[in-house]
């Protein structure tokens, strides 16, 4: 219990950097520019990997450890991007002196952003119920799916990276009128991005010993990591074809979709699922399933949802 309260008191101290790297990436993916986003969380990704490692096992620092650098690299995403915005002299520049209130633009912001904001927030917090069923194995248990859990962040950098780049394709195209260009970036945003994470999630299976084992290596935390890692991802398709189809609806200003679905099925069902199996066997593997399988009930639902409805009309 201490430990986790370290852990929670420190990463707290953090959130205001992830909010504001969220912002910065979003007015320049709004631009065009994903670039520079994704380099700027693959050097804080990589940046909290190796504080993690140096925190943990050479300075012992624990649990705390591991919140600092987290803190740390979020901090460090956000401070690259706001570099970014005051010096480049694109149309996106931001002058710190003339930043204002706009209640009006508050407004409009809330709307589009609001769904997604909810959606997130839920979904953590079913995630904490899927964590607290972790607690219930053993310590050993817990540790492997911490460690899994950095290698899948990690791991979903690029996917999350180029689903960001499909939703601002899709609105800058259907806000020009180019319906039919923005049918053609939806297929091929969705087909690349289920490609990519398949071979990602691949990768991940076959050196998953290796990947566990950069952050623990007792045998038993490792065991538990490979087995969540074998349960998990080869699935990873699934999981990019829900985002990337929530990102196209998104884009076309249909937010609230991905957001009921995800609140139903991510959420509800989620947890629904883990209590009813709990209830029948006590077995880790059950808890890992509910994430793959969630992840396809999501995406057949948001498929059908594409494919019949009129969704490049939906910022019109």
């Amino acid at each position: 219990m201490k430990g986790s309260i370290t852990y929670f008191r420190i990463f707290s101290s953090g959130i205001l950097f992830c909010v504001m790297y969220n912002i910065t990436m979003g007015i320049m993916n709004a631009t065009g520019d994903s670039t520079h986003p994704l380099i700027y969380l693959m050097i804080s990704s990589v940046t909290n990997v190796i504080l993690d490692l140096f925190f943990i096992k050479v300075l012992h620092w624990g649990v705390g450890g591991a919140a600092a650098a987290t803190t740390i690299g979020q901090g460090l995403s956000f401070l690259l991007c706001m570099i970014r915005l005051v010096k480049t002299d694109e149309v996106y520049k931001v002058n710190l002196r003339e930043i204002r209130f706009d209640i009006p633009l508050l407004k409009e912001i809330v709307r589009y952003g609001l769904p997604s904001g909810i959606q997130n927030s839920v979904i953590a917090i079913a995630n904490v119920f899927v964590q607290s069923n972790y607690n219930t194995f053993s310590s050993t248990a817990v540790a492997g799916c911490g460690s899994y859990a950095k290698i899948e962040g990690f791991a979903f950098i690029p996917i999350n990276a180029f689903v960001a780049a499909v939703t601002t394709c899709i609105s800058q195209n259907l806000g020009a009128g180019n319906y039919d260009r923005a049918r053609h970036g939806a297929r091929f945003g969705i087909i690349v991005c289920v490609i990519l994470s398949e071979t990602i999630g691949v990768l991940v299976f076959i050196f998953a010993k290796n990947l566990i084992a950069l952050f623990n290596s007792d045998p038993e935390v490792v065991s538990y990591g490979v087995r969540q890692i074998h349960v998990i991802s080869l699935f990873y398709f699934i999981l990019a074809l829900s985002h990337s189809i929530a990102g196209v609806l998104r884009g076309a200003g249909k937010a609230k979709v991905p957001m009921f679905v995800m609140l139903g099925v991510w959420c509800i069902f989620r947890v629904l699922y883990i209590t009813v199996a709990m209830s029948i066997s006590h077995t880790i593997e059950l808890v890992f399933a509910a994430y793959p399988l969630t992840w396809a009930i999501s995406s057949v639902i948001f498929t059908i949802y594409l494919l019949r409805s009129d969704w490049v009309h939906g910022l019109d």
